[in-house]
């Protein structure tokens, strides 16, 4: 983790132009540029937060995608969610609780960074903003919920591809792909495992079943869904149109 020594301007900052998200105002902008605490720089792999650790700042995500994960004390993982540009990092243990989960950065990321103690203010003098954070707590609890039924009630060809669809959804919506349905991230077959609860024997399979029929090319490195209407169709993952997604 490394401070960054020229944090970009709020008034210039590269959410604002992403299609899925909801712009500041420029009063929002105004109090948001006293409101920071600075910017930090992840590398892949790098621990933002541990889980059992207590932290005093909470995060914005600028740019790079961060896993959220959990694990056993027999070292298994189950990998809860990941986060995307505009996420707020750190909500689900801000309230003087050790946090119950690690965040990592699965590729090079930035982040704004915020004192957890100025967020009464902030609700104070910013009542939307403070109801944009619930809404993003909200959000949070329903794509779990959507994980979680992957986990209960969909077979292994419906996970990954309720996955797949799920991230590049997500990603075309904060500037990380473009809309030919490619996304360059590299998720390796034990961490779709961690996700999905899968075996490493059944994803390979299940990844080499699901390229042959054309509905998702998961490579190292690369995730490619040729057609994303019916691959969300198949899944049954229900794509979100617009750009209202707030971020603070």
């Amino acid at each position: 983790m490394q401070e960054i020594a020229d944090p970009i301007a709020c008034v210039e900052c590269p959410l604002q132009s992403c299609p899925g998200l909801r712009p500041l105002e420029p009063n929002q902008l105004s109090y948001m540029q006293r409101f920071k605490d600075g910017e930090i720089a992840l590398q892949r792999g790098d621990i933002l937060i541990e889980e059992g650790a207590s932290h005093r700042r909470l995060f914005t995500l600028l740019d790079g995608v961060l896993i959220r994960s959990r694990a056993l004390e027999d070292g298994r993982r189950q990998i809860l969610n990941f986060m995307f540009p505009g996420d707020l990092v750190g909500l689900q243990s801000a309230f003087d609780e050790p946090a119950t989960h690690t965040i990592e950065a699965l590729i090079d990321a930035r982040l704004c960074r915020f004192r957890r103690a100025d967020f009464a203010d902030l609700i104070a003098q910013h009542p939307a903003l403070g109801y944009d954070i619930t809404w993003l707590a909200a959000k949070e609890e329903t794509a779990l919920e959507g994980h979680i039924v992957s986990l209960g009630q969909r077979s292994a060809r419906e996970r990954v591809t309720y996955l797949a669809v799920w991230l590049l959804d997500r990603a075309q919506a904060t500037c990380l792909a473009d809309h030919h349905n490619t996304l360059a991230l590299p998720i390796t077959q034990a961490q779709i495992a961690d996700m999905l609860g899968l075996s490493l024997v059944h994803t390979n399979r299940t990844l080499r079943q699901l390229a042959r029929e054309g509905l998702v090319d998961w490579q190292s490195r690369r995730i490619h869904v040729p057609d994303l209407d019916h691959a969300a169709d198949y899944a049954q993952f229900e794509r979100k149109q617009g750009g209202g997604r707030p971020y603070i």
